[in-house]
């Protein structure tokens, strides 16, 4: 995961981020590069509410 506190990531987070790392390293990426653009992206999207048109 990204800096910060770890233990505060949801089990969620965690979940979403394993496969991205795995994609990462399959990709010549360096374990602990990957492990922080997993981070990255997981936090990008933590808390950001869905959007809904309305038509």
């Amino acid at each position: 995961m990204l800096q910060g506190n770890k233990p505060a990531y949801t089990d969620k987070q965690k979940r979403q981020a394993g496969p991205m790392e795995e994609s990462y390293q399959q990709r010549g990426v360096s374990e602990d590069k990957a492990e922080k653009r997993a981070g990255a992206a997981v936090n990008q999207t933590a808390g950001k509410p869905t959007t809904h048109k309305a038509y």
